[in-house]
């Protein structure tokens, strides 16, 4: 199975972070883009200046509008678009496709509109025997410092260990370390749920709340994303890794996440869609929140802070109040499972 060619198809600060990393290791990478996100402009330039300044591309790194040609021969596909653009263009690429050709997805987030995993919605598109090939990339990794070629470690996840162990050869450098998980499920939603999080302690940092604030927040938020997790078929164990706990940590608190940037922005006073146009990039947390809400409430799943979110977002609560309900929240437990197995309680 060859993977010396590689097609990254999305030119945002992911995918042309990740085309970087693999040019620089060697890898022939084919780097497709649409012409009205500066795919030109970063052909002529080898830089792509709107999304990801100061990285150079490797001269092993072809930028190209075109996607037929991005995908001939390609060993390896890696889908860097963002959530809400993974089934149009998985539809696109399907036909071009070899047989053997490994796809690998990193977008975090679940489709609104059938609130499905990325996996499954590559499942419904690819077909259930493509997805012995299909691998999940996660983890805290913001492309700003891949780019700059900072160490980084991430997980890959697939329910075909030779795909993950192939993915994981292809990716690993001295700056980027992969690692190994057959979780996909958990995998995909704890990068995908992060993102609300995410959303909150930016909109408690904007409102001028303090550390004690954003500490309870990834707390509480991570009880919420490992207790959604588990009901959707992920494993416990695994948001206490890079793609759970890992990717919150750093999405929550470093100023290159556009989730924690545009909370900021609504913490201090500014519209969503003042926000979002602020930020000028895809700020997934948005229409994860949107879906998982629903999810929420049909599973009965109690997610407390994706529920205030969701108001906040979009039904115009001031954020103030959306915390001063949570405080109030009547008096519980902080881990139900030890109170029932501890004798006395």
């Amino acid at each position: 199975m060859s993977t010396r060619k590689v097609a990254v198809l999305g030119a945002g600060s992911w995918g042309t972070a990740l085309a970087a990393l693999l040019g620089n290791k060697g890898c022939r990478v084919s780097l497709w883009g649409r012409p009205e996100d500066g795919i030109e402009a970063v052909m002529e330039e080898r830089e792509n200046r709107r999304y990801l300044p100061g990285v150079l591309l490797p001269a092993t790194v072809c930028p190209s509008p075109d996607l037929a040609e991005s995908l001939r021969g390609a060993g390896t596909v890696v889908l860097a678009v963002p959530s809400q653009a993974v089934r149009e263009v998985a539809e696109r690429a399907k036909p071009l496709l070899g047989r053997r050709t490994l796809v690998v997805n990193t977008a975090k987030g679940i489709e609104l509109r059938s609130t499905l995993r990325m996996s499954q919605v590559a499942a419904e598109v690819l077909g259930e025997e493509a997805m012995e090939r299909y691998a999940v990339l996660s983890g805290p990794s913001h492309a700003e410092e891949v780019g700059r070629q900072l160490p980084t470690a991430v997980v890959v996840a697939s329910r075909n260990k030779r795909t993950a162990f192939a993915v994981q050869d292809l990716f690993m450098t001295p700056s980027f370390r992969v690692y190994t998980n057959p979780d996909v499920a958990g995998v995909e939603l704890g990068g995908a749920l992060k993102n609300i999080i995410a959303l909150c302690s930016g909109i408690a940092e904007g409102l001028g709340y303090g550390d004690n604030t954003k500490a309870a927040l990834l707390t509480r938020g991570l009880a919420e994303i490992t207790r959604m997790g588990v009901a959707l078929g992920g494993q416990a164990f695994t948001f206490a890794g890079l793609s759970g706990i890992g990717d919150l940590v750093v999405t929550c608190n470093s100023h290159h996440s556009r989730n924690l940037r545009a909370g900021i922005l609504i913490g201090q006073g500014l519209s969503l869609q003042a926000a979002l146009e602020r930020v000028g990039m895809v700020v997934e947390g948005v229409s994860t929140t949107r879906a998982v809400y629903g999810m929420a409430r049909r599973m009965r799943v109690p997610m407390p802070i994706t529920c205030a979110a969701y108001r906040v977002l979009f039904r115009g609560q001031d954020a103030v109040q959306a915390v001063g309900s949570l405080m109030r929240r009547r008096r519980k437990h902080e881990m139900e499972e030890i109170v029932r197995s501890t004798e006395g309680w």
